[in-house]
């Protein structure tokens, strides 16, 4: 049986057209006509997913719908422990793969719903419309399992077989699969709705000096952060909102600083994130000496004695409490 297939092999390679690597792996490609699965090389060739992670992958994308992929039933075929194939399933959620939900079902019980995504990618980008439905093309019988240690690409020069008539088999009609137990997946919408960027601060008057002093402060930042290097026309444009601190007696320390703290690693967009801080950091203008002040206490109404029952009671002017003005009245 070795000798045949070595055989084999060195007629398969000897058809390959063009010249073979002097390296490397060589791929025999034979176009399969039943039981295959489209795998992208996204999934196949991920450069942040573990072996074990593209293994479990490619094996999930192929199954038919409906079939158990829980961590159990996969350490069962698998000869990997439960842990790596734990580790593998939240690997794939991690980067859109796979999703995991629990579900209520009926009589109180709880199930998880796993759902698999073949191009999460294009999902994302919202210009796929998913179609839930088996990933497997055919229904014949598995053939026997075979490792391909070597795979080739282009063309295989096979004999073609003497035509042999066969009776057209009968081709099995769909069985009707109910709604409830596959509901349609619902993906969110493509993005969410943005809020409108703030206007840049302006201040009340855009003086020469203002503009002279914001001006040369966005020149200078570029001493304190080498990041900050600003164009002629983003000066420009952001002139405005360092004058409106500068209006609100910001001094030049405290804008630079703001404008330079915490900056992030890469800084690709210098100009936009400027443009944020001023407007988001604005501070509010500094209160008046009046607007300090402590807040005047309202006139209290002093005490008198009545003279009737020489009871206090708060009045301005001094006299009868309102008891003995009650009495007086009822007497008249």
């Amino acid at each position: 049986m070795d000798t045949q297939h070595d055989n084999a092999l060195a007629h398969a390679l000897a058809a390959i057209p063009g010249p073979v690597p002097p390296s490397g792996v060589i791929h025999v490609v034979i176009p399969h006509t039943s039981r295959f699965t489209v795998v992208g090389n996204h999934l196949a060739q991920h450069a942040e997913l573990s072996l074990v992670a593209i293994g479990v992958g490619v094996h999930i994308q192929s199954l038919p719908a409906g079939t158990e992929v829980g961590i159990k039933t996969l350490t069962a075929r698998f000869p990997e422990g439960e842990v790596k194939i734990a580790c593998a399933l939240r690997e794939l959620e991690a980067h859109g793969y796979l999703r995991r939900t629990r579900v209520r079902l009926t009589k109180g019980r709880v199930a998880t719903r796993t759902v698999f995504c073949n191009q999460p990618g294009a999902v994302l980008r919202g210009g796929v419309v998913p179609v839930a439905g088996p990933a497997v093309r055919s229904t014949a019988p598995a053939p026997t399992l075979v490792r391909e240690h070597i795979r080739v690409p282009g063309p295989v020069a096979v004999p073609e077989p003497t035509a042999v008539p066969e009776e057209p088999r009968p081709v099995p009609e769909p069985v009707p699969v109910p709604e409830a137990a596959h509901p349609p997946v619902r993906l969110p919408l493509r993005t969410a709705p943005t809020q409108p960027r703030r206007p840049l601060p302006h201040p009340q008057a855009l003086t020469p000096e203002l503009r002279q002093a914001a001006s040369a402060l966005l020149a200078d930042l570029r001493r304190h952060a080498e990041e900050l290097v600003l164009s002629e026309e983003a000066v420009e444009e952001l002139v405005p909102g360092v004058a409106a601190w500068l209006e609100r007696d910001a001094t030049t320390d405290a804008i630079r600083r703001a404008l330079t703290a915490d900056l992030p690693k890469p800084l690709r967009h210098p100009a936009r994130l400027l443009r944020h801080r001023l407007t988001a950091l604005l501070p509010p203008p500094l209160p008046g000496v009046h607007d300090l002040a402590a807040p005047r206490r309202a006139p209290v109404t002093p005490f008198q004695t009545c003279d009737g029952c020489e009871r206090a009671f708060r009045s301005h002017e001094p006299g009868h409490c309102r008891d003995c003005r009650a009495q007086y009245w009822e007497a008249a």
